[in-house]
């Protein structure tokens, strides 16, 4: 390696020397206390299993749907301390994982799709300020930037795609010196600026204050509460845990990158890590250097891709690029810190940022999601529609769970609706294959997808082929 490589690899290690392996958001002083275990029986109308955002929105609309309903939520651990408390805080309107993906799967649903989605997102902010839930809610907006010149004719290109298919309602074309005036980098070519489908916030904030905004409701939550089994109990269902049990008439199950009491639906889904950095408050000449005055969050384009946001408290996160899948889907504590990802995460920060230079990394940490072979979230039922289920959002589930949440309840109540017409709630993605195909068709992939970026987009036949057949491995 060349002095200079070796001195700017000094630089980046030199950034993280303090930074603390674990997830910025669930730090805050603001933390509520768990409640407690559950210990004995319960009873009740509608039981649901997981406290991230997927279980607590299903259980607070279920309460706003019927105030009478006596609802329960069990949570292993604590209501958001998985991904629900380490994502970047980008609350997406897209309920398919970004409009390309939704565009290629259900072109004839699209709009409908994206009509729903920005409702979901309209509902969400709502239902923010409707419970008084202080989650610094900032309806910004994102810019998908370029960081290559084929990237930047692919973004202009799609932009005509979509206002060809009446889609490009509140999306922008941005060209180097508009989206640069923006957010200062010399890396960015072009952008794609979404000026109203995105929001950010405080990702445990909104855990916690939907877990308080359920209780105000009447909900039961217990904390340190795993879900042991699931099985019929006369009319309806029972859940067995550590210390007690839960009988209801009917449950939901929001567990989602973790196994799933219903073992059928394990395979629809793999675990994928995703790592994020943490910096230190920007200095208001910091803050110049790069502009970003309109707080928006941004993503690259590449195949593995970085996402990055401003704080309340105008830090920056930065993560995304390396996405981990460990043999046999493990989902382990030890896997949540990865130093190697760490170092390359600030190489490419101060690549994108090299006005920064000597800012430091505070907190450095990841997490595992799940994602599914197309992407998005799936649904079902299973004992005669007495259970519901939801998974599978890959990463962008901190708006799309709401809508699931309704999804699951509609399906408990048997009704149709605008959401269960839609063919991606009727339908579900093809399962992954056991090992070892599962990890040998995910490492292909992840190497065909760097192999891409690196050489101008071109996908090679195994892309190609996962293309046709609607599979792949999103980065």
């Amino acid at each position: 390696m060349a002095p200079s490589a070796m001195s700017r690899q000094a630089d980046w290690t030199r950034s993280l020397s303090e930074a603390q392996p674990v997830p910025y958001w669930l730090e805050d002083p603001g933390k509520p206390r768990p409640e407690p275990a559950l210990t004995g029986a319960d009873t009740c109308d509608l039981l649901v299993v997981g406290g991230g955002y997927s279980g607590l929105w299903t259980a607070l609309n279920a309460k706003e749907r019927d105030p009478g309903r006596d609802v329960v939520l069990l949570e292993g651990r604590e209501v958001g301390w998985a991904a629900s408390g380490r994502n970047g805080g980008f609350c997406a309107a897209s309920l398919t994982h970004g409009l390309p993906n939704g565009l290629a799967r259900w072109p004839e649903e699209i709009h409908r799709l994206q009509e729903l989605g920005l409702r979901n997102l309209d509902e969400i902010e709502a239902a923010v300020a409707r419970h008084g839930i202080d989650c610094e809610f900032e309806r910004t907006g994102e810019i998908d930037v370029a960081t290559e010149t084929y990237q930047a004719w692919a973004l202009r290109d799609w932009h005509r795609r979509l206002e060809q298919r009446g889609l490009a309602d509140g999306i922008e074309f941005l060209d180097a010196d508009a989206v640069r005036e923006q957010v200062a980098s010399p890396t960015f070519e072009a952008g794609l600026y979404d000026r109203r489908g995105v929001a950010m916030l405080h990702p445990a904030k909104l855990a916690w204050g939907l877990k308080q905004a359920c209780r105000a409701l009447g909900v039961r939550v217990y904390e340190h509460t795993p879900a042991l089994e699931l099985k019929q109990y006369g009319a309806g269902m029972a859940v067995r845990t550590p210390y007690g049990s839960v009988r209801a008439r009917q449950a939901v199950l929001a567990t989602n990158i973790f196994p799933n009491l219903l073992k059928r639906v394990r395979a629809y889904t793999v675990p994928v890590y995703d790592y994020a950095l943490m910096t230190e408050p920007l200095t208001a000449e910091q803050l110049g250097a790069i502009g970003w005055k309109n707080r928006q969050g941004l993503g690259d384009s590449a195949n593995q891709f970085h996402y990055f946001r401003l704080s309340a408290d105008n830090r920056i996160l930065w993560g995304g690029y390396d996405a981990i899948h460990h043999y046999g889907g493990q989902v382990r504590r030890e896997y949540d810190d990865r130093p190697e990802t760490y170092a390359k995460l600030a190489e490419h920060f101060f690549t994108c940022f090299p006005q920064l230079e000597g800012v430091r990394f505070t907190h450095a940490w990841g997490g595992a999601i799940d994602t599914c072979s197309r992407f998005s979230a799936f649904f079902g039922t299973a004992y005669q529609g007495k259970v519901a289920y939801a998974a599978g959002y890959t990463g962008l589930g901190v708006g799309a769970t709401r809508f699931g949440a309704d999804v699951m309840l509609d399906l408990l109540a048997g009704e149709e609706t605008e959401r269960t017409r839609l063919e991606m709630v009727r339908k579900k993605p093809l399962p992954f294959p056991p090992e070892p195909f599962a990890w040998t068709g995910i490492a292909l992939t992840k190497w065909s997808l760097a192999r891409a970026d690196a050489h101008g987009g071109r996908r090679n036949l195994w892309l190609r082929t996962m293309d046709r057949l609607g599979l792949g491995f999103d980065s």
